[in-house]
């Protein structure tokens, strides 16, 4: 009997765990709390790091890697940033094992191994590279300095979900230094309009650009700017940050530069990043009770070829057509794979194909080679049709584009559907247990106002979006005046 998987309807908690393990995309690991990014997985993980290197490239930037370790009192150097992370922290003590006398072919830790400091794993990188930076900065002619790393961090993790938290996890973070407060926020900015094109144009899924209320900020910026998706459950996800940081850095660790009338200044600073948290938005966002549903542009196999064969000869023949179909379609730059496998019947390739979210499955039988034809399916409608074998590349050119394309309205229609506005608390609380999605509603900016919602439904302030209008009205929990609507949600 087939294993039965969860549904998203049943059970969607389970049906993702479920959906990541059957896709072939990562696990659990020996280490609790960390994963094992599977080589299906990681190939798509690859992509999106190629597509956001070359752009952030194109917008001027360059690769560096700094130390995964961080003395302690570099860490403290900065406040707000120490104290917002010290929970989640992993801290390295001492530097060596010996043999443990009492007991053989143990280990235990050498006390005479002792750190005179103790380091820390780093959650993020700002105290390190921001020491560093102090010899790289004298004077204007050295800014601005715009350094992105890829790298893994370690955040102590409690409650664990792969892809979405883990204790340890791939990401991206830029780093970079000014001469003016413009500039910096022009940085900003320019990185979330980086990051929101890329959620948009390549993992087709909408987000709403805005930036964090002051409690939610990132530790030791001025103002971060996020970008929130819709996940089909109908919670946020925060899919990319991009933080002004002020001078708080450079005065932390005294990064000061001459300008060009020989006056010193502290440095302008910001920050920003993406990880591997976006597989978690792409399986969500587009997936089914079937499997993965990969937007083309970031399959690793965007078409299949699966032959339909009863002997060597046939499979000969069907293996000259897919090979000059695959050749015609890798010049268009088109990522192919033909399965010859013939430990695989056709029918576990194509659940396992679905299961993969491959976009395009073309089957090919003799008759289908006599009759200049071939069986396509497509994965984001799975409808199937039988298309010619004359201009069939340029045919999969266009389709992939069209399944990019309708991936996004598809997800921006949801969202559209699951956005609601909201006038009073009763309302919002009675909404949010009856139905799940984004409430538009006025609060009133306080910090005591959003704490209370957020103990009361567990639901928090997403963002400001960037381009809400301006709009009277009085918070819905303590009737004060507000003039724009923010996005509350239950989140990730």
């Amino acid at each position: 009997m087939a294993q039965k998987y969860a549904t998203r309807e049943e059970d969607y908690s389970k049906w993702y765990n479920e959906l990541v393990g059957r896709a072939d995309l990562a696990e659990h690991s020996g280490v609790k709390g960390c994963m094992v990014i599977k080589p299906y997985g990681f190939a798509i993980w690859e992509k999106m790091r190629d597509v956001l290197d070359a752009k952030f490239k194109e917008t001027g930037h360059s690769n560096a890697y700094f130390p995964i370790f961080i003395p302690k009192s570099l860490f403290e150097a900065e406040e707000t940033n120490a104290e917002g992370f010290a929970k989640e922290c992993a801290v390295v003590t001492h530097y060596r094992l010996k043999a443990d006398p009492d007991n053989k072919g143990k280990l235990i830790v050498d006390p005479d191994a002792k750190l005179e400091e103790e380091l820390i794993v780093r959650p993020t990188s700002e105290a390190i590279i921001w020491n560093t930076y102090k010899n790289w900065i004298q004077s204007y002619r050295d800014l601005p300095i715009l350094i992105n790393q890829w790298a893994n961090v370690v955040r102590w993790e409690m409650r664990t979900r792969l892809f979405l938290r883990t204790t340890e996890f791939l990401w991206q973070e830029g780093h970079t230094a000014h001469a003016t407060k413009a500039e910096a926020i022009a940085e900003t900015e320019q990185m979330l309009d980086v990051y929101s094109w890329f959620a948009e144009n390549y993992l087709a899924m909408p987000v709403i650009r805005g930036f964090k209320t002051e409690s939610e900020r990132f530790a030791g910026a001025d103002e971060t700017y996020c970008i929130e998706a819709m996940m089909q459950d109908g919670k946020a996800l925060q899919a990319g940050t991009s933080h002004f940081l002020g001078q708080n850095f450079a005065k932390a660790f005294d990064v000061k530069f001459a300008d060009k009338e020989g006056k010193l200044d502290h440095v302008w600073a910001t920050s920003w990043g993406v990880s591997t948290r976006l597989m978690g938005a792409l399986i969500m966002t587009h997936s089914d009770d079937e499997g993965l549903v990969l937007p083309p542009k970031l399959a690793p196999i965007q078409v299949v070829i699966v032959p339909i064969y009863r002997s060597e000869e046939e499979l000969q023949l069907i293996t000259e057509k897919a090979n000059e179909i695959r050749q015609k379609l890798n010049a268009l730059g088109i990522s192919v794979k033909f399965d010859n496998d013939d430990n695989r019947r056709p029918g576990w390739k194509f659940a396992e194909y679905e299961v993969k979210g491959v976009p395009v499955r073309l089957a090919i039988g003799p008759r289908d080679l006599a009759e200049n034809k071939v069986e396509l399916a497509r994965r984001d409608t799975k409808e199937k049709s039988v298309v010619s074998l004359d201009g069939l590349d340029t045919y999969i050119q266009k389709l992939l584009d069209e399944i990019q394309q309708n991936l996004y309205d598809r997800a921006l229609k949801f969202r559209e559907e699951n956005m609601r506005k909201v006038d009073t608390y009763e309302d919002f609380k009675q909404q949010l247990e009856e139905k799940s999605g984004f409430f538009l509603v006025h609060w009133d900016g306080t910090a005591e106002t959003e704490a209370r919602i957020k103990e009361e439904t567990q639901a928090t302030i997403r963002c400001i979006p960037l381009d809400a209008p301006d709009e009277e009205g009085k918070c819905m929990v303590t009737g004060k005046p507000s003039k724009k609507r923010v996005v509350i949600a239950k989140a990730y």
